[in-house]
């Protein structure tokens, strides 16, 4: 899996709460006309929102932060009590204009990539399976992302080894 690293995200902070290490992960997708625009804005400070990951439609992986570090990408969110998604997640964003830009199929480039990045930070991490969510699962009425097209089945069973 090759990372690409021309872009870096001054959006972020420690994590906090005790979290010195994600125990989720948070699929998004990017909601904007073409990835540039969407790497651009997660890298833009007056923006206030990054993610750990972005993957392009051809399969190209961007990191902005570092797992490490607590990026802004879950709002206000809240999931069996926590209420700090940020501390305690990795953010991974799909490029996807999602439906409000044309909203359309994830391509298999992309989840490959996402499928071999979640088993390297499931693996590192032990996050459990259960907690590998969309933003929509964490921000209900809130958000949509990843939506309808987003193929659950086919990364749960690629995590679980089927």
């Amino acid at each position: 899996m090759k990372m690409l690293q021309n872009y870096k995200s001054p959006n972020f902070t420690e994590r906090r709460g005790g979290h010195e290490q994600p125990s989720m992960i948070i699929i998004h997708y990017t909601g904007m006309k073409t990835g540039e625009a969407a790497l651009e804005r997660l890298c833009d400070p007056e923006s206030e929102v990054s993610a750990h990951y972005v993957i392009e439609e051809d399969g190209r992986l961007f990191q902005l932060v570092d797992d490490g570090k607590r990026a802004w990408h879950a709002g206000k969110s809240e999931w069996q009590g926590e209420v700090d998604i940020n501390s305690c997640s990795i953010g991974i964003e799909l490029v996807n204009p999602g439906h409000e830009w044309g909203y359309r199929e994830f391509p298999e480039a992309q989840i490959a990539v996402l499928v071999e990045l979640c088993r390297d930070l499931v693996g590192k991490y032990d996050v459990p399976l259960d907690r590998i969510l969309g933003h929509s699962d964490i921000a209900p009425g809130r958000k949509r992302d990843p939506g309808e097209l987003f193929p659950w089945a086919r990364l749960r069973d690629a995590l679980d080894g089927r």
